[in-house]
């Protein structure tokens, strides 16, 4: 366990990053954890890499989701974390950040489910064209094809965003 700790630590740490904002050791930890908890059940589908940041991936999804993340959001207020994000942000940009990302998110989950997975995994989780082929087990060119369909419905949704007329 510790050859896997030191090995994947930096990758683990990006992706926690990557996806609360900032270092947090709580959740690196439940990570350490439940790799532990799940390595027996691991089979080896793809790379172990892509498995354990897809493990800490959801874990930093449940941590959004927890009592305690929704307590200290209440407490602390969004600003907080705004101004981690961007610190020399006027209110109106981080107003305008937030809402633009909110906008985005809920573009891609609208979209159809084939493409919505596809752009999920490629844009958010950074999977290649190849890995997603793998584990949608569809051909490479059918993942290219619904990406280029996922991104041109997007920029027709979100094109306004841009300044363009829809």
């Amino acid at each position: 366990m510790k050859d896997i700790i030191n090995e994947n630590k930096k990758y683990v740490r990006a992706v926690i990053r990557k996806l609360t904002g900032s270092s947090n050791e709580d959740i690196e930890q439940e990570v350490y954890i439940k790799t532990w908890q799940k390595l027996p059940k691991y089979k080896e589908q793809g790379k172990f890499r892509q498995w354990l940041c897809t493990l800490t991936a959801n874990l930093c999804r449940d941590y959004f989701r927890s009592g305690s993340y929704q307590t200290r959001q209440k407490e602390n207020g969004d600003e907080a974390i705004s101004e981690i994000a961007a610190p020399f942000e006027t209110p109106e940009e981080k107003l305008d950040r937030k809402t633009r990302q909110k906008i985005i998110l809920k573009a891609v989950d609208d979209l159809p489910r084939i493409y919505r997975e596809v752009i999920v995994l490629f844009e958010f989780e950074e999977y290649s064209l190849d890995e997603i082929a793998k584990r949608l087990k569809i051909p490479s060119g059918t993942v290219k094809s619904r990406l280029s369909n996922a991104r041109k419905i997007l920029s027709k949704e979100l094109s306004f965003l841009k300044g363009e007329d829809q």
